[in-house]
């Protein structure tokens, strides 16, 4: 069973992102990984065998947390690290993939 902190715990404005195409709620200064995995998505990515991938470190060091990014509408997506990154609106990401 997952457990969070919930008592105590300020969360910053109720914003929304894309992940695949479906709105995702999220809070402003949160990161990616953070927004996907109070979801409960755990598997970010897949490699190259077709296993799932995720998080491991949560800081930026690992690289396990990679899934393509567009910070902007008009933007292509862009591999970035899911824990490194802040949720804005209009982000869209996709999981999932290679």
């Amino acid at each position: 069973m997952a457990r969070r902190i919930k008592q105590g715990v300020e969360r910053g404005d109720a914003i929304t992102i894309e992940v695949n195409g479906a709105p995702l709620a999220a809070h402003a200064g949160e990161t990616v990984a953070t927004a996907l995995l109070a979801a409960g998505i755990t598997a970010f990515r897949k490699d190259r065998a077709g296993a799932p991938r995720g998080p491991v470190c949560n800081m930026g060091v690992c690289f396990e947390c990679l899934v393509p990014m567009a910070l902007r509408e008009t933007d292509d997506f862009v591999r970035r690290r899911a824990c490194m990154t802040m949720v804005r609106p209009g982000l869209r990401v996709r999981i999932g993939e290679e």
